[in-house]
């Protein structure tokens, strides 16, 4: 009796603890409202899809997969070559991110807008556009290779992979440190002088431990998209084998969705470990720049030995940046791309008309839908792991990146395989074959980015300013609307902006999930370069490039920014 009753009383003590906790929620309105749909689609669009590939490599045939996989010097050497492009390619890319977002804030270069416009174009692009302009330019047949230096230098393998994913995601990294950078408190810095700092003291005792959030946050977010980046990997591979790639290859080769299961979950490995340590790094620390208080703002290098060689380096990224994506318009415009020259309209004609038509119109219905879901859900969970104390913060902000840190070819699958008939007694019916799970698979590859920016602006934010606002009888969901929302709103705008972008491009989470109803310019571009003919795909990555363009141009407005001379900034004229 004395050991069962306890026991019995435990599913008790639940019951109550959960009736509690969504009492609270429901008394907080939209907010709470919010806060449970945001981990209701984690939970049933991230983790349960994942957790069907998961019992996929457990099943008999999976496990067969895994002893025959587990040792082979193959798997290994392809895990390592996983992990190594990964660090590679999020140092790098934090570090020209963080370059970038210096020159915009701290400097007073004449042309910002400009450089924060070109900085911003491989974000509104497909990853696989850059790397066939890679091929194109710098291959066994490259414009720039053979044709100008007479050198037939193969581009595929690993220096092919770090120079095309190095310019798809520097952006992610430069989002982030440019929000940060605007709120940092000069005041910190005019004491740290006033004490005989250095500017180089100064920059290395405040600005980097303050700028630690963004750093770790950028490094996991440019490492997982890598290690799980498909279309470069595919067209750049070469001899450089990737678990993405054999996860492809699994699939689109073998039908072997074993394998492909298996690989996936080593896949998952590397990303919970870089998490983990980023996780625990961070959790103890503080690096609250906004108080409440009045601060000063962050004034610009003067020294001409910090600002050349950060104008320098960030002049030649921006000049690089032009060069790929010019030489994709290039194509689009050409008869044969990197063949014949001669100018044509033919390429973008057969773009506009018939199925490129029904695909331009088709992708930005969907994310339309997508983006407002991912940013809502994106913020409340940012603002959920950073304000609030709670058993299983951890795993839920592990879990709100788990949608990048897996292939997005498998996302595809798990919701495919998820969702392919009723669940939970018909509560949610088939979705496969829907627009419905397009629109799941975009919100679940755009949420990780919103919810990572979104958490380097709230960790720089007091406790206090809650407090304050509680203390004056504000709701939470006042607090979040007058207090919170006002003060991250570059995060917001880029949150905004990422998600209708990542939307767009988005390639390999709905590779499996298009259907005939519901047609896709990724798909439609990949299909193009599958057939030989690169000058359309050209042509579908210029048009798509413009239509982001125009949305974010349009966004800008509807919410009261535009892009200044000083980088993006809030317009106080604004209504």
């Amino acid at each position: 009796m004395t050991t069962t009753q306890p026991r019995a009383k435990r599913p008790q003590r639940r019951s109550r603890e959960l009736g509690r906790i969504w009492g609270q929620l429901r008394g907080q309105g939209a907010f709470g409202v919010s806060a449970v749909a945001s981990v209701f689609i984690i939970i049933g669009f991230v983790i349960f899809p994942t957790a069907e590939i998961i019992a996929r490599s457990l099943g008999a045939e999976g496990r067969v997969e895994w002893d025959r996989l587990a040792g082979a010097t193959e798997t290994v050497s392809t895990v390592r070559n996983t992990v190594w492009l990964g660090v590679l390619v999020g140092v790098l890319g934090t570090i020209a991110g963080l370059v970038m977002a210096l020159v915009q804030v701290r400097t007073t270069f004449r042309f910002k807008r400009t450089l924060h416009l070109i900085t911003l174009i491989p974000v509104i692009s497909p990853p696989f556009a850059v790397a066939m302009s890679v091929i194109t330019l710098f291959g066994r047949s490259g414009l720039i290779s053979k044709d100008l230096f007479g050198v037939r230098y193969d581009i595929t393998g690993l220096d092919g992979l770090l120079i095309s994913l190095c310019v798809s995601f520097m952006p992610v990294a430069y989002l982030n440190f440019v929000g940060m950078l605007r709120a940092f408190d000069g005041s910190l810095e005019e004491a740290a002088t006033d004490l005989g700092a250095g500017l180089a003291r100064r920059f290395r005792t405040v600005v980097l431990p303050l700028l630690a959030p963004g750093m770790a946050n950028s490094f996991l977010l440019i490492f997982v998209s890598a290690i799980a980046d498909l279309g470069n990997a595919v067209l750049l591979g070469g001899g450089y084998d990737v678990l993405s790639s054999r996860i492809y290859l699994a699939i689109i080769g073998e039908f072997n969705l074993d394998k492909a299961a298996v690989f996936s979950v080593l896949l998952l490995v590397p990303s919970l470990l870089v998490f983990g340590a980023q996780y625990f790094w961070l959790r103890k620390k503080e690096y609250i720049t906004v108080t409440g208080k009045p601060v000063g703002e962050p004034k610009p290098f003067e020294q001409r030995s910090v600002t050349w060689p950060l104008l320098s380096v960030a002049l030649a990224i921006a000049a690089f940046v032009v060069l790929i994506y010019g030489y994709i318009v290039v194509g689009a415009f050409t008869q044969v791309w990197n063949i014949n020259f001669s100018p044509t309209f033919d390429n973008i004609r057969f773009v506009l008309q018939g199925a490129g038509r029904e695909a331009i119109l088709d992708t930005i219905k969907l994310a339309l839908v997508a983006t407002p879901i991912s940013a809502i859900a994106g913020l409340v969970i940012a603002f959920v792991i950073t304000q609030r104390d709670f058993r299983g913060k951890g795993l839920l902000d592990f879990a709100s990146v788990l949608g990048v840190a897996i292939p997005g070819t498998i996302i595809g699958i798990g919701l495919l395989l998820a969702y392919n008939a009723p669940i939970l007694g018909g509560v949610i019916p088939k979705l496969s074959g829907t627009a419905a799970i397009l629109v799941l698979a975009f919100t679940v590859r755009s949420l990780p980015g919103v919810v990572r920016v979104a958490v380097g602006a709230l960790n720089q934010l007091s406790g206090s300013l809650e407090e304050a606002s509680v203390s004056l009888g504000a709701t939470p969901a006042q607090t979040f609307r007058k207090i919170i929302l006002p003060l991250i709103r570059p995060a917001m705008f880029s949150s905004l902006v990422w998600s209708f972008a990542r939307s767009m491009t988005s390639l390999s989470p709905i590779v499996f999930l298009v259907t005939p109803e519901w047609r896709i310019m990724t798909a439609q571009i990949l299909n193009e370069a599958d057939q030989g003919r690169f000058g359309n795909a050209a042509a579908y990555s210029v048009v798509l490039v413009s239509v982001v363009l125009v949305a974010i141009s349009l966004l800008a407005l509807t919410t009261g920014f535009k892009v200044s001379d000083e980088s993006t900034t809030l317009d106080r004229s604004a209504p």
